[in-house]
């Protein structure tokens, strides 16, 4: 059985095409929604509130472009390209192409913690929704850890761990809003549980871009490791790679920026799971040149689903993991097809 063959396209040149869509897919996502607002408008707001001239926009106009949709279409290139990098790096360093943000119960225990404070009030008012869906996250992925732990550690059981945990914490969402919860709220909490960016402010971006920088910074410091772990656990070792050590950092630094995405945008999916395979097949398996490859993509792909989400059924907006799946699914099935070996 051979294997399959990717087309390697060259690095500079990607980098260059993908940053390109992505200030092109920004400028016109901000122009497109009721407001008619031309790309030439956005750029003066954006200037003008950072120190140059004055834009001849009404206060109004101004305040969509700079308080609503350049705070959300920033987070939601922030979001796409984490979920995107946590997917690449889960999958190779589980050597599993299903793995993705989720797969350590991390969007489960989030949604957990978010439904206890909306619910219950846990916190009594001194936790943010936000707030309690971090908290969460963070439970779900000690219970991970210490279930893989007394285990053995392996990747499989680590894996399994995630599963169990993701359909405990689903199981306690469940409970919490069937048996507390009233209609309002019950809508509410289904909503942001299938991901909206509707909410989005500075300080999510903020956030989020910083956490995601230091994220990048720490899985790409580990892209020849990354490529190790290709190879196997024990082949890896044998290079030299402290495997315990690597994977439990890797794993830490995904689960924590896959939380503080989650807890800014919902559980979004399939982000993670198709694009790292989408960019796999056209650069390459090389993590050095993946990673970014897969942050460019994964900001672009979400930028669209978010503008879709919130334009295909206006005023109404669905929920942008809504979108995510729908293209998610035919596009993944695409990637399968196209990376299938020949019998």
């Amino acid at each position: 059985m051979s294997r399959p063959r990717t087309a390697v396209v060259g690095t500079p040149v990607a980098g260059v095409t993908g940053i390109v869509l992505l200030c092109a897919s920004v400028a016109l996502a901000l122009t497109i929604g009721p407001a008619d607002i031309r790309v030439e408008d956005a750029w003066s707001v954006v200037v003008s509130h950072l120190g140059g001239e004055a834009s001849a926009l009404s206060p109004i106009r101004d305040g969509i472009v700079w308080d609503l949709r350049l705070p959300r279409t920033l987070l939601a290139a922030v979001c796409g390209a984490g979920l995107a990098v946590c997917g690449a790096v889960m999958q190779s360093l589980l050597r599993n192409p299903l793995a993705d943000p989720f797969v350590l119960g991390v969007s489960s225990g989030a949604s957990s913690g978010a439904v206890a404070v909306v619910v219950l009030g846990v916190g009594g008012g001194a936790v943010s929704v936000a707030g309690g869906a971090f908290l969460g996250a963070l439970c779900s992925f000690g219970l991970v850890l210490l279930l893989s732990h007394t285990l053995g550690g392996s990747t499989d059981r680590v894996v399994l761990a995630g599963v169990a945990a993701m359909q405990l914490f689903s199981a306690l969402t469940s409970f919490i809003v069937m048996t507390a919860a009233d209609a309002e709220t019950t809508r509410g909490v289904l909503f942001w549980l299938l991901g909206s960016l509707s909410g989005a402010d500075w300080t999510d971006v903020g956030v989020c871009a910083a956490v995601l920088a230091a994220g990048l910074l720490v899985c790409g410091a580990h892209a020849r490791t990354l490529d190790a772990f290709a190879f196997g656990e024990e082949a890896a070792a044998t290079l030299g790679v402290a495997v315990a050590r690597t994977r439990l950092v890797l794993l830490s630094v995904t689960a924590l920026l896959t939380a503080v995405l989650v807890a800014a945008a919902g559980a979004i999916g399939f982000v993670g799971l198709v694009l790292p395979h989408a960019v796999r097949a056209l650069a390459g398996p090389g993590h050095a040149r993946l990673l970014p490859l897969t942050a460019l993509a994964g900001a672009v792909f979400l930028v669209w689903a978010d503008t879709l989400a919130r334009t295909v059924l206006d005023p109404q907006e669905v929920p942008v993991g809504v979108v995510t799946s729908l293209v998610g699914v035919p596009a993944f099935v695409l990637v399968l097809y196209r990376t299938r070996s020949p019998r």
